[in-house]
Parts: C-alpha cells; sequence; structure tokens
C-alpha cells in the first residue's frame, strides 16, 4: 500500500449514523478483529476485550437499551469530559450541527436534537455491536491502548467495505451494560463500535467532518523555516 491508498483508507472511514439491517458475514467480522488486533500496545500487553453481538442478539440488545436510557441515570465507568473550551468546543458544535442540519432539526429544537441523539442507544440501527473492555488494573494507558484498537477496528472494516460508527455514548450506561454481558466488576467498560452496512441514502450519512489544518496542532522544534 503506498501513502496514497492509506489516506484514501482513513478519507473513506467515517462515522455512519444509519446501517441497513442486513448482518456481516462471520469469517468477515473475525478478520476484521484479527488485523485490528496487530495495532501497539504498551509491552504487547493487549487489553482490549470484545464482546460481539450478532444478530438477533444484537436486536434484543437494543430495544431494552433504549428502554433503559429512556428512564435511568448515567453512570459511566471513565468520567467524561470536565468541558470542551475554544477549538475543542468549536470542532464540536459544528459537527452536532451538521448532523442536524442533514437531518432536518432545526438549530435550538432540543427535542428533536434529544430524539437525535437517543439513536446512539439503538446503535444507529447497526447490526452488530462490538463493546470495547479493558481491565481496570493497567490504568489509563490500557484505555490509550484501546483507543489504537478501535482505530484499527475502524479501518480495518472499512477497507471490508463495513461501515462503523465508535461509540462514547453507550458507555454512559455501564451498570447495565455489565449486567448484561455479565462482564466482571474489574472491566471497564470503555466505548462501543456499531457496525454494518451503511444505508447510503439517509441523511445523516450526507455530511462529513473536516480537519484542521497542521498549523492549529502540530509544534514544530528545530524544523527549518523557508
Amino acid at each position: 500500500m503506498n501513502p496514497d491508498q492509506f489516506d484514501a483508507l482513513l478519507s473513506a472511514r467515517h462515522s455512519c449514523r444509519a446501517f441497513r439491517p442486513d448482518p456481516i458475514p462471520d469469517p468477515v467480522i473475525e478478520q476484521i478483529l484479527r488485523s485490528a488486533q496487530k495495532v501497539p500496545s504498551w509491552c504487547n500487553a493487549q487489553p482490549w476485550q470484545v464482546e460481539v453481538t450478532t444478530a438477533p442478539e444484537t436486536d434484543r440488545l437494543r430495544d431494552a437499551f433504549y428502554a433503559h436510557a429512556m428512564q435511568s441515570a448515567q453512570s459511566p465507568d471513565v468520567d467524561w469530559p470536565s468541558a470542551y473550551t475554544g477549538p475543542h468546543q468549536h470542532r464540536r458544535k459544528t459537527c452536532g450541527l451538521q448532523l442536524y442540519k442533514s437531518v432536518g432539526v432545526t438549530p435550538g429544537d432540543r427535542a428533536a436534537s434529544g430524539q437525535q441523539m437517543l439513536e446512539n442507544f439503538r446503535f444507529f440501527g447497526a447490526p452488530h455491536i462490538a463493546l470495547i473492555t479493558a481491565p481496570a488494573e493497567l490504568g489509563p494507558y490500557a484505555y490509550l491502548d484501546c483507543g489504537g484498537f478501535v482505530t484499527g477496528f475502524c479501518l480495518a472494516a472499512t477497507a471490508q467495505d463495513v461501515a462503523t460508527i465508535p461509540q462514547a455514548a453507550v458507555a454512559a450506561f455501564a451498570p447495565f451494560l455489565r449486567d448484561w454481558f455479565d462482564l466482571p466488576k474489574d472491566r471497564v467498560i470503555l466505548c462501543g463500535i456499531a457496525f454494518g452496512r451503511s444505508d447510503e441514502a439517509h441523511p445523516a450519512n450526507n455530511f462529513r467532518t473536516d480537519r484542521a489544518d497542521l498549523d492549529e496542532w502540530v509544534h514544530w522544534h528545530g524544523k527549518e523555516t523557508t
């Protein structure tokens, strides 16, 4: 693979917010998992532990999870960001406005935007969910390693024409998911990845986020200037 091909793969990946219901064959899912496993981790600990659902289990989880999210308080294992400020706030807001515009939500319509947010707990209709967890004893660096795994998973899926969306939102209800999957208390629930075939006709999939210019986030030291 040359640099242009790799850049094209990265550009092809996007957060899919509407999926077709047809399931992905097991051998394809297994290949995605094997490819993602090749990402680096501290001391090669490979801390990720992954729960993968297939139909009809995904539908059973979807219905129960949505009902739970509608009536329960959030209780994530890992604290949410304390604030979004400066460029991070701007990028987050821009992404939200792009999504709401694509699905016809008027700015300021909190009821409609809230309903769209709740689609997280239906996994945007995806036929599969991969729940990413890590051993608590390994601490934040295991979470960092798992972030690499999420990236590897999404790129490997894209190479197989499988759409994905990493979902921090599902970790909001960690106790529910721990009970559902019968996970031990020493496993930290980090995020989910909904995946399947993209519904290209759905308006939620008709926008793409941009990326900041290098000079906004790269600080060179010792580089010659012209």
